[in-house]
């Protein structure tokens, strides 16, 4: 009896992870290279740095506000998302399943703010999935003009 089993090539996988291992001993150890990102599910990141501020940019295509959560524990702040696709069924006697895929993804995120940054100045906005948090620097750590007083 022949079974039915599910294909998954890793020709693609394991080409990309052998050019990453070739750059990584040139360039060092990169985690967050492609292959990682492509089979591990892991969101681009763009992080900027304002005059005011920092500015972290995630794409979560796909996911929506309330799977998304965000915590900040001292420096490290983390973004973290669980989504589970379950879609109801009617169990008809039609058969059994062979294979039967549930889409769940996950992924969490670690950033070390730096001493400048104000933990209590962080805000967090949600649109077209894309999450962006904006992070205040502290007061004394912006660039400000001194002017000189005459005497």
């Amino acid at each position: 009896m022949k079974a039915v089993t599910l294909y998954r090539p890793s020709v693609l996988e394991n080409a990309l992870s052998d050019f990453d291992r070739y750059l990584d001993s040139f360039f060092g150890n990169n985690f967050l290279s492609p292959a990682d990102r492509i089979f591990n599910r892991l969101p681009s990141v763009d992080v900027r740095e304002t005059e005011k501020g920092y500015v972290i940019e995630a794409e979560l295509p796909g996911h929506e506000e309330k799977d998304i959560e965000i915590r900040l524990d001292g420096n490290n702040l983390t973004i973290e998302s669980k989504k589970v696709d379950v879609k109801e069924e009617e169990k008809t006697g039609a058969g059994n399943y062979l294979i039967r895929e549930r889409r769940a993804s996950s992924f969490s995120r670690s950033f070390k703010l730096p001493e400048n940054a104000n933990s209590e100045g962080i805000s967090a906005s949600f649109k077209n999935g894309i999450l962006s948090l904006e992070i205040q620097k502290k007061a004394e750590a912006q660039a400000r003009v001194i002017e000189i007083s005459k005497n």
